[in-house]
């Protein structure tokens, strides 16, 4: 999610920083007292440059990285929901728009993207490295799509990758919004590398000296830097077995039922905290975001984003549920943490309100995502999501 969809005056131009470095480009999120949330413009700016720099035969590699704590921390929900209530809804859908093409461009790009994930990684932030070919986490690195618990889903392509996670860890990690550390995130898959912070000045120098930039010289050089960390034993990733047993089932009530026989058998603050999460998000965004990624699991990331779009219309047109809404209320401006959902249980949810969020819009202006046509040399591994 992202601020209104007006372009931001000339002074703000810095929101991304560019470094040419001969064959390279550095790219820096450079929004950091609001954690580099993803406003229009850097949206709209990242795409720019990432169409010119696949045309410059000059440019052969992209690093991207965020100043300060975060890497992006997602982007400025308050402001669209602002434009909501201003009836402007069509705003947020163009940022939308704009924001799942550069998603596409970013999951089928014909050279190297490498993504430094030094700090937090939400939502929209996911959705500008996930899809790159490496992303390299640290022991600063909080990951989340927390999109539930503020009446969305998880979005920006979420339902391609993660319903392509490990077992089902992609259902837990999207419906629950838990927050994975760094060595969380290379062993789930969400990260290709660990390279400790310390480290990074180190490798972002070795990678700008590279002498070729295919995809295994790269890769060979970012391992010289990695680690393989351990994973703590009250980590999710630790209970694969239970996640695999409750969140393979049907739907989001079942699971709910599941991780509760599973609280009588076994004594863990996991389960708890796990159930106690699903119960306070919307139960509309639960439903829809459980069917998105099992349906993500049969789908290319273009068809997947070409479906989120219409739900996330939907969500925020507001003509099912209006718990998008809601959520801004509780967690951003009230700041209560006490959301009045409607439909209020998971039971009150029926199949059919599911089913709007992925038809087609009844507005005469609205129009389905048109992704634009990618090259045809793509890598081997990236034409498989198309």
């Amino acid at each position: 999610m992202a601020s209104s969809a007006s372009i931001p005056p000339r002074n703000e131009e810095d929101q991304v920083l560019v470094e040419e470095k001969s064959f390279a480009r550095i790219l820096v999120l450079n929004r950091p007292k609001q954690l580099n949330a993803a406003s229009f413009y850097m949206i709209s700016r990242l795409l720019e440059l990432f169409v010119a720099y696949e045309k410059d035969s000059a440019v052969k590699l992209i690093i991207l990285k965020g100043k300060g704590r975060a890497f992006c921390a997602g982007g400025d929900v308050a402001a669209v929901a602002h434009n909501i209530k201003e009836d402007k809804w069509k705003l947020g859908a163009e940022f939308f728009r704009k924001e799942f093409t550069l998603n596409y461009v970013m999951a089928t790009y014909s050279k190297p993207q490498v993504s430094i994930l030094n700090g937090i990684v939400m939502g929209g932030g996911a959705g500008c490295s996930v899809h790159g070919r490496f992303r390299i986490a640290t022991e600063n690195t909080v990951f989340a799509m927390p999109e539930t618990a503020l009446g969305l889903f998880p979005d920006i392509g979420a339902s391609y990758f993660l319903s392509r996670l490990t077992g089902f860890f992609g259902e837990y990690v999207g419906l629950t919004g838990a927050r994975l550390n760094g060595a969380e995130m290379l062993a789930c898959g969400l990260a290709t590398h660990y390279v400790p912070a310390a480290r990074l000045p180190s490798l972002e120098a070795a990678l700008l000296k590279v002498p070729y930039t295919d995809p295994a010289s790269i890769s060979a050089i970012i391992e010289e830097y990695s680690e393989f960390p351990t994973i703590t034993e009250q980590s999710a990733y630790k209970r694969l077995d239970i996640i695999n047993r409750c969140f393979s089932r049907r739907t989001v009530e079942e699971i709910v039922s599941a991780l509760e026989r599973e609280a009588t058998n076994v004594k863990d603050g996991w389960i708890s905290a796990t159930i106690h999460s699903l119960k306070k998000a919307s139960p509309m965004s639960l439903k829809i975001s459980l069917r998105s990624i099992r349906e993500g699991r049969l789908q290319g990331v273009g068809h997947c984003l070409t479906r989120e779009y219409r739900m996330a219309c939907h969500v925020i047109r507001g003509d099912v549920s209006k718990d998008f809404i809601e959520g801004c209320r509780a967690l951003l401006l009230d700041k209560d943490k006490n959301p009045k959902w409607e439909p209020s249980t998971l039971e009150l949810v029926s199949d059919e309100m599911v089913e709007q969020y992925f038809t087609k819009l009844d507005d005469e202006d609205w129009e389905e995502l048109k992704l634009p046509t990618r090259p045809v040399n793509l890598p081997s591994s990236t034409i498989a999501k198309l």
